[in-house]
């Protein structure tokens, strides 16, 4: 699976931007879709996830201001961010969990990355 993520840019602090992921290649299945971010000098952190049951969680520093979806059939995972703040300040990855093949175990996918710059 190929991962390209894109969306982000430079923003003020209370604007909004879309973050899109589009996957394409094949897996046998996929366990769950989400974007994660690195903010500078920081570890990589969960931002949102869906599972393949529809499953949704957010971190707790985005919840109420981020929302993400899937739309299946154009195998892409949607990042809507609004209220942003400089703290959300990150390079954001576009991420699947799946088993690529019968048998064997799940393991992730990441996309190269989108750079989301918030101005105070």
């Amino acid at each position: 699976v190929q991962l390209q993520a894109s969306g982000g840019g430079l923003v003020q602090a209370g604007g909004s931007l879309r973050l899109s992921c589009l996957a394409s290649g094949s897996i046998f299945s996929i366990n769950a879709v989400g974007w994660y971010r690195q903010p500078p000098g920081k570890q990589r952190e969960l931002v949102a996830t869906i599972t393949s049951g529809g499953n949704i969680a957010y971190a707790d520093s985005v919840q109420g201001r981020f929302t993400i979806s899937r739309d299946i059939a154009k195998n892409t995972v949607i990042l809507q961010m609004h209220s942003l703040k400089p703290e959300d300040t990150a390079v954001y990855y576009c991420n699947v969990k799946g088993v690529p093949y019968r048998g064997y175990g799940t393991r992730d996918y990441w996309g190269q990355g989108t750079l989301v710059t918030v101005s105070s």
